[in-house]
C-alpha cells in the first residue's frame, strides 16, 4: 500500500498576500494600521531574554488574570490560544464530533470549512440573503438538525453586524449543540454576545488581539464560555500541546490590555476613517453593506472586482479579492491610516474618471 493513500489531504486556508515590498499600501489582511499600545513597546524593550530558556506558564495565568479583570469574567470561563484561529481550531476538535452537520454561512470566514475538512466534521453552508444578511431561522435545530453552529459577527468579508437578540434566539433554538460566536471584529461597532455566556452553557464567544489591539504578529486569541465548556476545551488543549502561548505573548498581551485609552482611541480612529471612506466610495459609484468592521466590502457599478483589484495592485495598493460566486465583483478593503485611504481614493477617482 502506498503511504500516500493514508495521508490526511486537505485544501489549506489561503491568507491574504504578504508582500515583501514595504512601500506598498497594504489593505488586504485587516491588520490594524497603527502600532500596539506604548506600554507594549516599553515592555518589549525590557523583556528578559534569559527567561526564553524557560517554558511558559501552561495556564497562561497572567494573561487570563488580565482578561478576567478587564471583562469581569471569572478566570475559569476564559480560554486563550495562539490567535483566535488556534482557539477556533481547538473548539472544532472539542465540540464538533456529531454525525449531524456543522452550520455556517456560505459567505463568511473561509477557514471554517477548512477546519471542518481537516477534522472530518460534516458541514453545511447556509446561504446569506441577497443583502448578505443571515436568515437565522435557517439555523434553528427544528428546521435544520445540526451538530453545531458558528457565526462570525460582524461577518467577514461582508462586515455586517447582527443584533445580539437574534444570536440569543439562535442559541435558544440550538440547546443540543454548541454555538460559537466569532467576534474578531467586534470592537469596531458591533454588539458583543459576551453577556450570553451567563445565560447559556453551550455558547462560546471568541475574540482576538489581532485587529483592534494591533497585535496580529503576537498571535493572541481568547474565548469566553461556561465553566463546563471551557473545561472541555482546556482538557483537549492540554492533550494537544501544554505550552501553546509563548512568554513574550503573555506579557505583551497584558500590557496591551492595561492601556484601555489607547485601545479605545485606536478603534475610534479606525471607525471615523471607515465612515469617511464609505462616503467617498459611495460618491465614486461603489455600493457596500453597512460595515461594522475594520474593512469595507465594496462593489463598483460598472467595473469588475477583478479589474479593480489588478489595477490597484499595479499601483502598489493591495486589497482582497475572491473569484467565488456571488462576491467576484467585490473588493474587501481594509481601513488603513487616513493618508493610505486618501491615496486609495485618489487613485480610484483617476481610474474611474
Amino acid at each position: 500500500m502506498s503511504w500516500e493513500k493514508i495521508v490526511r489531504k486537505v485544501t489549506p486556508y489561503v491568507p491574504g498576500e504578504q508582500p515583501k515590498d514595504k512601500n506598498i499600501i497594504k489593505l488586504n489582511t485587516n491588520e490594524c494600521p497603527y502600532p500596539p499600545a506604548p506600554g507594549v513597546r516599553k515592555l518589549l524593550d525590557n523583556i528578559k531574554y534569559e527567561d526564553m530558556r524557560l517554558y511558559p506558564d501552561p495556564e497562561a495565568s497572567v494573561l487570563v488574570d488580565a482578561l478576567s479583570d478587564y471583562y469581569n469574567v471569572p478566570k475559569d470561563q476564559i480560554f486563550v490560544g495562539v490567535g483566535s484561529d488556534d482557539v477556533l481550531s481547538m473548539a472544532y476538535l472539542t465540540f464538533f464530533n456529531s454525525d449531524k452537520p456543522l452550520l455556517f454561512p456560505d459567505i463568511t470566514y473561509s477557514f471554517y470549512d477548512v477546519w471542518a475538512e481537516l477534522y472530518k466534521v460534516p458541514y453545511k453552508k447556509i446561504p446569506l440573503n441577497d443583502d448578505f444578511k443571515i436568515n437565522f431561522e435557517d439555523y434553528y435545530e427544528e428546521n435544520q438538525p445540526n451538530g453545531g453552529v458558528i457565526i462570525a459577527n460582524p461577518n467577514a468579508p461582508v462586515g455586517i453586524s447582527e443584533p445580539v437578540s437574534e444570536l440569543e434566539k439562535l442559541i435558544q433554538h440550538n440547546r443540543n449543540s454548541v454555538v460559537i460566536i466569532d467576534e474578531a471584529y467586534i470592537d469596531f461597532g458591533g454588539e458583543s454576545a459576551l453577556p450570553l455566556i451567563e445565560k447559556y452553557e453551550n455558547v462560546l464567544v471568541v475574540q482576538t488581539f489581532s485587529k483592534s489591539r494591533a497585535m496580529a504578529g503576537m498571535r493572541i486569541g481568547y474565548a469566553f464560555g461556561s465553566k463546563k465548556l471551557i473545561k472541555y476545551m482546556q482538557d483537549a488543549k492540554f492533550s494537544f500541546n501544554s505550552y501553546t502561548m509563548n512568554r513574550p505573548s503573555l506579557e505583551l498581551g497584558v500590557a496591551a490590555i492595561e492601556d484601555d485609552k489607547y485601545f479605545k482611541d485606536t478603534c475610534a480612529k479606525i471607525v471615523a476613517t471607515r465612515e469617511r471612506v464609505k462616503k467617498e466610495l459611495s460618491g465614486l459609484g461603489f455600493t457596500f453593506p453597512d460595515s461594522k468592521a475594520n474593512f469595507i466590502f465594496a462593489k463598483h457599478e460598472r467595473v469588475s472586482g477583478e479589474e479593480l483589484f489588478l489595477a490597484l495592485k499595479e499601483k502598489g495598493i493591495y486589497v482582497r479579492h475572491w473569484s467565488a460566486d456571488r462576491i467576484a465583483d467585490y473588493l474587501r478593503i481594509t481601513i488603513g491610516t487616513d493618508e493610505e485611504m486618501d491615496k486609495l481614493i485618489a487613485f480610484l477617482k483617476e481610474y474611474l474618471a
